[in-house]
């Protein structure tokens, strides 16, 4: 008897699900291939459908999409990237804030150190939240939490082309490892995670943990947030191309002659991303997301991302549209609230402008804070160099209400 599509269908989704996720196992019965021969699709590729084409239904089924996205992400563009070394030590200095971590890996090692700045007064139960700032970061921190500098162009240098394969990630790991410079940097961050989990006279709050970084250090805030899923509140800043833009949105606003980054000319420029992604640059119809399912990887937590439309160059459409696909991913898991997006003019690159500091403050009040307050920012100023948005040329799925 031949069974009718639906009936076949119905079958396939009860057995995904069935034998997705067991406690202490994983993820069995959701493939995480790093690559999908013969895709093609000049949209952006649909949150909704897992890569055999099956519907996610159901919030556990996002987080076997999610995993999907994060293969694929790292097998086009990110490389590889490692997990918890088998051998790791940290110490903490309380009186200078310094916490150290030296990592092992065959006969390899590398000891890294940064320096907590906390507040004044009585830490809250728990212990302080913390914003780990790429290079420092460039937004204003409220009172009340504390800030570690994050050295990640010593994790994995940044320069120019010559970078491939230098600082401290490749001295542990080899200079040919495959993870880009921005995958180095999320290996990092989740160090630093763990030995503040293992160090408690830290008194940092790990459940309280926001990231942030601008410009190209935005695009790898935007990655920690998207791989580390103990971060919170993620904040990229003025990230442009290979940040909270899409590659596909980027190349129709060049050519639609708008002066913007693109994917080709990215790759010429410095090291964020594995010398696979050049393979893909010219054809990004065959890339199987975009990086609307970068920022997606974050939900259901806390991400707000700024835009500056004073720089073309920075793709602001691409950065609308990007964010505007990667919001139906919220709104399907219910916490529309939890995803911002600010787009504004009138300052200079990575200068944080007063006008943006509400929205930015409502975040940390709600996931550093443990405020009740509005976070339903989410706006553009529509300055996109006459370059037309609309977005049913590029979002071509409806929003399920996952369950």
């Amino acid at each position: 008897m031949k069974l009718s599509t639906a009936v076949q269908l119905s079958f396939a989704l009860v057995a995904h699900r069935a034998n997705a996720q067991l406690p202490g196992l994983g993820w069995l019965g959701c493939p995480t291939p790093a690559t999908i021969p013969k895709y093609n699709n000049s949209k952006l590729p649909d949150p909704f459908l897992f890569d055999d084409g099956l519907p996610v239904l159901t919030k556990s089924d996002w987080e076997c999409r999610r995993a999907q996205i994060g293969a694929l992400i790292q097998g086009y563009e990110a490389g590889v990237l490692p997990g918890k070394p088998a051998h790791v030590s940290s110490t903490f200095n309380a009186t200078s804030g310094v916490l150290s971590i030296t990592a092992f890996n065959g006969g390899n090692n590398i000891t890294f150190a940064q320096t907590i700045k906390y507040p004044t007064g009585k830490a809250p139960a728990g212990g302080w939240p913390l914003v780990i700032g790429y290079d420092g970061g460039s937004i204003p921190v409220p009172s009340g939490i504390a800030t570690l500098s994050y050295a990640n162009s010593a994790m994995a240098v940044q320069n120019d082309l010559t970078s491939r394969g230098v600082g401290l990630f490749y001295e542990l790991y080899g200079a040919n490892h495959t993870a880009s410079s921005m995958t180095a940097w999320v290996w990092g961050v989740s160090r630093i995670i763990d030995a503040l989990e293992e160090l408690p006279k830290a008194n940092i709050n790990t459940k309280k943990i926001a990231v942030t970084g601008c410009s190209r250090d935005g695009k790898g805030a935007l990655m920690a947030g998207a791989f580390e899923p103990r971060i919170a509140l993620t904040i990229p800043q003025e990230s442009g191309s290979g940040g909270d833009t899409c590659w596909r949105l980027s190349l129709y606003e060049q050519s639609s002659g708008s002066v913007v980054q693109t994917a080709t000319e990215i790759v010429q420029e410095n090291v964020w991303f594995s010398t696979n992604f050049a393979n893909y640059v010219n054809e990004l119809e065959v890339l199987p997301y975009d990086h609307h399912l970068l920022l997606a990887m974050v939900a259901p937590r806390g991400l707000v991302s700024y835009e500056n439309t004073d720089f073309a160059w920075l793709s602001p459409l691409s950065a609308w549209g990007c964010v505007s696909a990667a919001h139906t991913v919220y709104e399907a898991l219910g916490v529309p609230q939890n995803h911002g997006f600010e787009q504004i003019g009138g300052h200079e690159h990575c200068a944080w402008p007063a006008n943006l500091t509400a929205s930015l403050n409502a975040f940390f009040d709600k996931f550093l804070l443990d405020e009740n307050v509005s976070t339903d920012d989410f706006s553009t100023n529509d300055v996109f160099y006459n370059v037309t948005w609309n977005a049913a040329d590029w979002i071509n799925w409806k929003t399920p209400r996952l369950l």
